[in-house]
């Protein structure tokens, strides 16, 4: 073993380690990963990203359902039973992440409907959407719109007008679903996006009646029952207006939030064929298109 011994070099030695390491120092938050973006506002107005932004996704990327499996998991797969007393009709829901969809496949599998990620709060427009939009109508499927909600970005009402405006309205042609406000765990930060309970209701009801009020039909609520008991305690209030799409990755679609005594869609997979999300539409095909028809 080398021994260090007192003297004029041992000195030197010292100020070098000493200068070494008050350099280090300064470097640091120049190699940490996302500490500069971790300040980086996604929109004039908006909140910057969480702490852990380093392992948050970048804004726009947010997917119908991103955050069921990592906080509901997955169970048995759902049984078709001949005595169901409705028939369930087939659909699939795509973002960005599917990138061109092979539509005609989907058909061709027994899928009738399709809903399309169009916006995210009030930054992003998928840049899919036009595409996948388009092509599912042109290969006969019914389709729709989604708006994944980020309430610590700006209001309900504000975001419901940008939804409307990027692919989110509504046109009484048979083959039109009305809008969804996808509504669930914030990937970017805290899983309620920092609002209390009341609070969240409250910015739901602000999209909902500001999606109504521009084009006549009550949005779908897609969430997922534990989601919905942790953000907003539970609210009954929107089952008379508002059709439930809830997720769960099971066998059966329930327990569903309070107020719903049914679901209208329950996605229930996400490693399904072609896209991965999979849905049930609850009825047949005649039921899908009053729902398309209002």
């Amino acid at each position: 073993m080398s021994v260090r011994r007192p003297g004029k070099n041992g000195g030197r030695g010292t100020l070098i380690a000493a200068a070494a390491a008050l350099l280090a120092t300064f470097a640091l938050p120049l190699t940490l990963p996302g500490v500069a973006s971790a300040e980086v506002s996604p929109t004039a107005g908006g909140h910057a990203a969480s702490p852990a932004a380093d392992r948050a996704p970048a804004r726009g990327n947010a997917y119908m359902g991103m955050g069921v499996l990592s906080h509901d998991g997955t169970g048995h797969a759902p049984v078709a039973r001949r005595e169901a007393a409705v028939t369930q009709t087939e659909g699939v829901d795509v973002s960005s992440h599917q990138g061109s969809v092979n539509w005609s496949a989907l058909k061709g599998s027994g899928v009738k409907w399709a809903y399309v990620k169009a916006t995210e709060g009030n930054y992003y427009k998928s840049t899919t959407f036009n595409q996948q939009y388009t092509g599912s109508y042109k290969a006969g499927l019914i389709r729709g719109s989604y708006h994944f909600a980020t309430p610590d970005v700006s209001s309900g009402a504000n975001q419901a007008e940008y939804f409307v405006a990027h692919g989110g309205a509504w046109s009484k042609d048979g083959k039109t679903l009305p809008g969804v406000l996808d509504i669930e765990w914030n990937p970017y930060g805290a899983s309620c996006y920092g609002l209390s309970k009341s609070a969240m209701v409250a910015w739901i009801k602000d999209f909902t009646t500001t999606y109504k009020a521009r084009t006549g039909r009550d949005a779908v609520i897609y969430t997922a029952t534990n989601w919905w008991k942790q953000c907003t305690g539970n609210y009954g209030g929107f089952a008379k207006t508002n059709p439930l799409w809830v997720a769960r990755y099971d066998s059966s679609p329930k327990p569903l939030p309070a107020g719903w005594g049914f679901q209208t869609i329950w996605q229930y997979t996400s490693t399904g064929a072609t896209v991965g999300d999979h849905d049930k539409f609850n009825g047949a095909m005649d039921r899908l298109r009053a729902l398309a028809n209002g």
